[in-house]
């Protein structure tokens, strides 16, 4: 039994890893076969745990070569995520969540990894050496089965390196262009910023971006900053939430409400501010574009439009745990970055085409 199921998940694998390397030279696409399958089966991305489990009838140390040099391929890695992008992309509907997750690859203890930089590692809360992610994952609203669409690693000394903005803004361009501008962005508050927000509204794409509180917005006729915006704001819906914190479920009563407001740069944009309260201290203040009437299903659904996004959170930081992608050993740059490519095609073939859930 085992070693038929074994089977049928190696069939599956190479059928779905062919898929996204056609195209390719013949070895690029046995490579790709080769890599996300040992990535699957040992859940590493150490060259020598891939090596391990293709069980070559040769010495480890040359498949290890092998695999090395493959995955020094410059095309690979674009060609495979674009692969992966399409197939996601026919999976997204209007009003699917796209979650754009900004994080870090820390590498404490390297020193030889080509283009190391500093990041800030948010697990510790402290600078450390290492790289940025950017990860993109579709979501039903209210939903758990993520759908990986994007991912790649940069580093800030690389040459060609612009900003964090262009790097983002790269990765929403791909993304949307892919689904066709379907698709709701649900941003944390890193994304309320003007590099992303204006080009999001000139693209006339939808968002949820969570507010930081030292943005001022147009009410009426005045300029108000939000968190005064939010203090005032009629709060005339209730729900409640069921969190996991320390171990423990916690219910927390929240209570919302909205209101229309416009940017001091770009008044011909109809916005809104969703107001939350129960979540902490400090109101939760959500900008949408959504377009929102006074029902509690409308401003209910951009809510927990948000409240999703922490929840796929943990469903990316599994990924990285489960696949040891921190434990990456490969020093050049290249390398570095499709592998980081692989890893994301893993994920969505345990996650959406095996229907298994990452969270």
């Amino acid at each position: 039994m085992i070693a038929q199921t074994a089977s049928k998940f190696r069939s599956h694998l190479d059928h779905f890893s062919g898929r996204l390397s056609a195209g390719l030279g013949k070895v690029a696409r046995r490579f790709v076969g080769e890599a996300m399958y040992g990535v699957a089966a040992r859940g590493s991305v150490r060259l020598t745990e891939i090596g391990r489990a293709l069980e070559e009838a040769i010495p480890l140390d040359k498949t290890e070569t092998r695999l090395s040099r493959n995955l020094a391929h410059e095309e690979l890695g674009q060609h495979v995520g674009a692969a992966v992008l399409k197939e996601g992309a026919e999976r997204i509907k209007d009003r699917t969540l796209l979650i754009l997750d900004p994080s870090d690859l820390t590498k404490a203890y390297a020193r030889k990894m080509e283009y190391l930089a500093k990041v800030r590692d948010g697990s510790a809360g402290k600078i450390a050496s290492g790289y940025w992610l950017c990860h993109v994952v579709g979501v039903e609203n209210n939903d758990n089965a993520i759908i990986p669409l994007h991912a790649h690693l940069y580093s800030q000394d690389a040459p060609g390196f612009l900003s964090e903005n262009a790097e983002i803004l790269m990765a929403m361009d791909q993304v949307s262009t892919a689904c066709q501008g379907r698709g709701v962005w649900v941003v944390d508050r890193g994304g309320d910023r003007g590099a992303l927000l204006e080009p999001m509204i000139d693209q006339n794409r939808h968002f949820i971006i969570r507010q930081k509180g030292d943005r001022h917005l147009i009410w009426g006729k005045r300029l108000i900053a939000t968190t005064a915006l939010a203090s005032g704001c009629p709060l005339p819906y209730s729900s409640w939430i069921v969190r996991e914190e320390q171990g423990r479920e916690t219910r927390m009563d929240l209570a919302y409400g909205f209101r229309p407001v416009r940017l001091p740069g770009r008044p011909d944009a109809r916005l809104w501010l969703v107001v939350v309260k129960g979540l902490g201290e400090e109101p939760m203040m959500l900008l949408t574009n959504l377009p929102l009437r006074r029902h509690h299903k409308d401003v209910a659904w951009v809510v927990n439009g948000y409240l999703t996004r922490w929840r796929i959170e943990e469903a990316i930081r599994f990924i990285k745990q489960s696949y040891c992608l921190e434990d990456i050993r490969v020093l050049t740059y290249g390398r570095l970055r499709n592998m980081v490519v692989l890893v994301n095609a893993v994920a969505f073939f345990t996650t959406v085409i095996l229907g298994t859930r990452a969270c």
